[in-house]
């Protein structure tokens, strides 16, 4: 949700995001029109409501033989009281489904247009060359009996796997590596529910136009997250938080759920686009003033988690058509994948400013004493998708693979994932 103050004061800022975002500017007007309306019946409401209270008294102090008249008067007064109050909350509904149609404002300076208009803002690393023919991460992994694509298919379908042996183990390392790292820069690690309330799903804007993308089960009404950012963001909804000592930051683990529709045909062959992976989320609450200063933050604690795995990577500017409902921002760091010749996302950092923390009613007291909304962020940590880099990037002419350094406290030291034998990818 939007701030109505915002519209209100300044229209042309709230039609220029829309403009960049290639979105329509109709809505604003429509907006605009609908805030006017509930600002009129809420008027009137309070207006007829004072009339009624100060009526009340009246007949209290009425001499006997004068009450069962105003008595009459008062409970026809009660009776438009009750109707304006109707008005009014018809009018206010009216409003939060016109504005619920405009998309987080996006920050002054975010590239217009859509997905190929992202900048570049930075390359890091260099790319692998290798002196033989590389192997891609599916290959790689079925040598090395870490993931199992016929098995996940028979047993769930398309785009589902197994990790196994080294597979498992390198997916758990890297997860327990970036929540060490995590734990470092004062985040508190939560594993979070992955089936949420609709008003929490709808609260963090994921019922927008992607919810096709949403798994839902009608019976309960819940729905499955594609990302603990979900919990994480409704943790501490309808609530004021405390940020005098700083901002409030949690690292959630969870698996995650996507339906990927629209992308059938698109990157099916092995675990860069599937159904269920798992993911460690940064999540920030903080004084809206701090949002952008703690955006910047997030990436780089990304970025290490990246160089020290030795991964080339780039950092992006996502375009406003491109981004998300809640954010007013977001920078993706994408790494080099030397089979596909080009790079795929890894990780996405998104300042949602309080357009969640408004939808789902979470506060802080300011300065002033007064309350406000919070802003929210969420970055990507480490991912299942990691395992696409790490694997192409470290192989070996032999189909092994060198474990990063920093990832090898992780796996009992070991230095070299090595390729099975044979019989024993057979029998595995």
């Amino acid at each position: 949700m939007i701030d109505p103050v915002l519209l209100r004061n300044d229209p042309e800022s709230v039609k220029r995001s829309q403009r960049a975002r290639g979105n329509s500017e109709a809505v604003v007007d429509e907006a605009l029109a609908a805030d006017a309306s509930r600002r009129a019946a809420l008027t009137e409401f309070e207006s007829l409501r004072a009339e009624q209270n100060e009526f009340g008294k009246q007949v209290k102090s009425a001499p006997k033989e004068e009450k069962q008249a105003l008595i009459a008067q008062a409970q026809q007064l009660a009776a438009g009281v009750k109707a304006a109050e109707a008005r009014a909350k018809e009018a206010d509904a009216a409003f939060d489904a016109i504005a619920a149609r405009i998309e987080n404002i996006v920050i002054d300076g975010v590239p217009s247009g859509g997905e190929e208009n992202f900048v570049t803002l930075r390359e890091v690393g260099e790319r692998s060359s290798f002196d033989f023919e590389p192997r891609d991460h599916l290959e790689l992994g079925e040598l090395l009996g870490a993931i199992d694509m016929e098995r996940g298919a028979k047993v769930s379908g398309a785009r589902f796997y197994f990790l196994r042996g080294v597979g498992a183990r390198l997916e758990i390392a890297l997860m327990n590596m970036a929540l060490d790292r995590a734990m470092q820069h004062g985040f508190t690690p939560l594993i979070t529910p992955t089936l949420v309330k609709p008003e929490i799903m709808n609260g963090t804007g994921f019922l927008g136009e992607h919810a096709s993308e949403v798994y839902h089960l009608p019976e309960q009404d819940l729905y499955l997250t594609g990302t603990s950012e979900v919990a994480l963001a409704g943790y501490h909804a309808s609530e004021i938080l405390d940020l005098e000592d700083g901002a409030i930051r949690y690292a959630g683990w969870s698996t995650c759920y996507r339906s990927e529709a629209g992308s059938h045909g698109k990157d099916t062959r092995g675990i860069l686009r599937v159904h269920q992976f798992n993911k460690l989320e940064m999540f920030v609450y903080t004084d809206p003033a701090d949002a952008e200063a703690e955006h910047e933050r997030l990436v780089s604690y990304q970025e290490e988690m990246l160089q020290e795995l030795g991964l080339h990577y780039r950092v992006i500017d996502v375009a406003a058509g491109d981004l998300g409902s809640s954010a007013a921002r977001k920078f993706d760091i994408e790494a080099w994948v030397p089979t596909q010749g080009t790079y795929r996302e890894l990780t996405s950092t998104s300042n949602c400013t309080s357009y969640q923390a408004r939808r789902l009613s979470t506060r802080f007291r300011t300065e002033s004493g007064k309350t406000a909304p919070v802003a929210t962020l969420n970055g990507t940590l480490a991912t299942t998708r990691w395992l696409v880099a790490i694997l192409e990037t470290h192989q070996q002419a032999d189909g092994s693979v060198v474990v990063p350094e920093a990832l090898r406290p992780y796996l009992g030291g070991l230095e070299v994932l090595t390729p099975l034998d044979t019989a024993a990818r057979k029998k595995g």
